[in-house]
C-alpha cells in the first residue's frame, strides 16, 4: 500500500500505544524528514474492543511536500482576522492592567456559574453557586428555601461595606453578579429582613413630608397619597424634594449646611439660599451612574453633625471614601425622604413592578388556599365533650374556636406543670422576636436594620431588673420601650404590660394578645424582628 493513500484498520484499545512505524523501512526513514500529523479516535466497538482509525495524512512526507503545506498555511493565516489576546495581562505584564483578586467574581465563566457568599446577622455565611442572570429577589427566595424561613416578601440581600461604613438593600432586579463584580475585597453581602422597602407604595404619606415636597407646597393643599405616587412614577412629571443637608466638604472633615434639591436629573444645592434659579444650581451627584447608601457609623467615622447620614456612592468601579458624596439630615424622616426620592426617580415604574409581584403571586395562590393536610390530620374530627353526650363540631368557626380554646388549655397545664425555675427561662425562648440578653442600644440597632415600619417589635431581658422583660416597638420612625414586669397572685407568676390590669400566664400569651389588640400600646404589633442562621 502506498504511504499516501488514506489507510483504514481495527487496533485494540486494550493493548493501545503511540504509533510507530517499525514496518518501514530504515532507509526511507532516513532519507524523509518525517511530519506526525494527529488521529482521533472514534467510539470503540464493543465486543472485541477495537476502533476504527482514519489516517487523513501521510505517515511521512518528503521536504517538496512538506515546503507546500507550509506555504498554504501561511496563505490560509494571512487572509483571517486578527484574534484579540484574552490573556494581555500574561503576555506583557508592565504595558497591561493586572486584574486585582476581587476584580471579578469566582466561579467558571464558561459554564455560566458563579460563587457568592452570603453572611447572615450572627456572622455565619453559605455559599451558593448561581447563574450570571440570577436577581436578588430569586437569591432571597433561594435562601429562604434553603434555610426554611417564612417567605412574607420581606427578605432583602444586603450590600455592606465595613472598612466604609455603608450598606443598602439591592433592588429586587438587580443582577447579583454584576453588583458582586463592582465591590471590594472587604464587602460581603447579607440576608435580612427589610420591612420598609415598599412600605413608602402603602403609606406614601410617611415618607414624603408635604413641606419637603415641592409640588405639594405649590398646590397648598393636601394631596392625595395615590396622587402623589402618580407623580413620583409617571415619567412625564417634574416632581421634587427639597430641604436642607449637611454636605461634607470632599478632601475635608467638615460638613456645610446647603439647601438641597433632588429631581430626576440629578441631586443639586444651591448657591444663594434656596434660590431655585438654573444660575443659583450647582450638580452633586446624577442619579444614573451612583447609588445611595445608609451610612451606619455617620459619627464616629465621618464626624457627621447628626445620627442620620447618608451617601450617594458611584458605582462604576470600586470607589475610595474621597469619591463618596456624604450627606447627612437632621432626623430619620428626613434621611428616609430623601433615600426614598432617590430611588424612585433613578428606577421608576421598576419598582413598583418588584413592589406587585409579591402581590399578584399572592393573588394566584388564593385560588388554591385550602391547605393540604395529612391523612392523619384528614382523620380529626372537632369534639364537643361539654354535655352529657359528646357532639360532632359540624360548624368551622365554632371547630376552629374549638381548637384554640384547647390549645390555650394546654399551654396553661404545660405552663404550671413546668418547674419554677423553667417558667421564663424556656417557654418564649424558641420565638422570633425573642432575643434574649442584648442591650438598648443593640435593639436599636436591629429595628433600624429592619425597616423602622410602625409595629416593628421584639422582646429582650431587661438590663436593670433581671426579673422583667423589655417590650422594643417602633411607632412613627420612633423607637419606644416598654417593660414587661412580673406579678403573682394567688401564688402564680403573671406577666403584664400595664401594672397588673391585663395579665398574662407567658409571653407568647402576651404577645399574641397585642397583636390583636392595642391595649396601652401606640399601635398592634405587626412585624417581629427577626434574625436567621444560614
Amino acid at each position: 500500500m502506498s504511504l499516501g493513500a488514506v489507510q483504514r484498520c481495527f487496533i485494540n484499545t486494550n493493548s493501545l500505544s503511540p504509533p510507530h512505524f517499525s514496518h518501514m523501512s530504515e532507509g526511507l526513514i532516513s532519507e524523509c524528514s518525517l511530519s506526525y500529523t494527529h488521529f482521533t479516535f472514534p467510539k470503540a466497538i464493543p465486543d472485541h474492543g477495537l476502533v476504527d482509525i482514519f489516517y487523513d495524512c501521510p505517515f511521512a512526507m518528503c521536504p517538496s511536500s512538506r515546503r507546500l503545506q507550509e506555504e498554504e498555511q501561511q496563505l490560509r493565516t494571512s487572509s483571517l482576522p486578527a484574534i484579540p489576546n484574552p490573556f494581555p495581562e500574561l503576555c506583557s505584564p508592565a504595558s497591561s492592567p493586572v486584574l486585582s483578586p476581587g476584580s471579578l467574581p469566582p466561579g467558571d465563566p464558561s459554564t455560566g456559574k458563579y460563587i457568592v457568599k452570603i453572611f447572615s446577622e450572627d456572622g455565619m455565611g453559605k455559599v451558593v453557586e448561581i447563574p450570571a442572570d440570577m436577581t436578588a429577589r430569586d437569591l432571597c427566595q433561594l435562601l429562604v428555601y434553603k434555610s426554611h424561613c417564612v417567605d412574607d416578601n420581606s427578605w432583602a440581600l444586603v450590600e455592606h461595606h465595613p472598612l466604609l461604613g455603608l450598606e443598602r438593600c439591592l433592588e429586587d432586579h438587580e443582577l447579583v453578579v454584576q453588583v458582586q463584580a463592582s465591590m471590594n475585597s472587604d464587602s460581603r453581602f447579607l440576608f435580612r429582613k427589610n420591612y420598609a422597602k415598599y412600605e413608602f407604595f402603602r403609606n406614601p404619606l410617611t415618607f414624603f413630608p408635604e413641606h419637603m415636597v415641592a409640588w405639594c407646597q405649590e398646590t397648598n393643599g393636601t394631596i392625595p397619597p395615590s396622587q402623589l405616587l402618580q407623580n413620583f412614577l409617571a415619567s412625564s412629571s417634574c416632581p421634587e424634594i427639597q430641604g436642607y443637608l449637611y454636605v461634607k466638604e470632599l478632601g475635608r472633615k467638615s460638613w456645610k449646611k446647603l439647601y438641597m434639591f433632588l429631581r430626576r436629573s440629578g441631586l443639586y444645592c444651591s448657591t444663594k439660599g434656596t434660590s431655585k434659579e438654573p444660575r443659583h444650581l450647582q450638580l452633586l451627584a446624577d442619579l444614573e451612574d451612583s447609588n445611595i447608601f445608609t451610612v451606619i457609623t455617620g459619627k464616629k467615622q465621618h464626624s457627621a453633625p447628626t445620627e442620620y447620614a447618608f451617601c450617594i456612592k458611584p458605582n462604576k468601579g470600586r470607589a475610595e471614601l474621597k469619591e463618596l458624596r456624604m450627606l447627612c439630615a437632621e432626623d430619620e424622616q428626613s434621611r428616609t425622604c430623601w433615600m426614598t426620592a432617590f430611588r424612585l426617580f433613578k428606577y421608576g415604574i421598576v419598582l413598583y413592578q418588584n413592589y406587585k409581584i409579591p402581590q399578584q403571586r399572592k393573588t394566584l395562590l388564593s385560588h388554591f388556599s385550602a391547605p393540604v393536610r395529612s391523612v392523619s390530620e384528614n382523620s380529626l374530627v372537632a369534639m364537643d365533650f361539654s354535655g352529657r353526650i359528646g357532639r360532632v363540631i359540624d360548624n368551622p368557626v365554632e371547630a376552629q374556636s374549638a381548637a384554640m380554646e384547647e390549645g390555650h388549655a394546654w399551654r396553661v397545664r404545660h405552663f404550671y406543670s413546668l418547674p419554677k425555675p423553667c417558667l421564663c427561662d424556656f417557654i418564649h425562648v424558641a420565638q422570633l422576636w425573642f432575643h434574649g440578653r442584648i442591650t438598648r442600644e443593640e435593639s436599636h440597632r436591629i429595628i433600624h436594620q429592619q425597616g423602622q415600619v410602625d409595629g416593628l417589635f421584639l422582646l429582650r431581658v431587661s438590663q436593670s431588673n433581671p426579673k422583667a422583660f423589655v417590650l422594643t416597638l417602633c411607632h412613627h420612625q420612633k423607637i419606644k420601650h416598654f417593660q414587661i414586669l412580673p406579678c403573682e397572685e394567688d401564688g402564680q407568676v403573671f406577666f403584664s404590660l400595664d401594672d397588673g390590669s391585663t395579665k398574662f400566664t407567658d409571653l407568647i400569651q402576651l404577645v399574641e394578645f397585642y397583636q390583636l389588640n392595642r391595649g396601652v400600646l401606640p399601635c398592634k404589633l405587626r412585624h417581629p424582628c427577626t434574625i436567621v442562621a444560614l
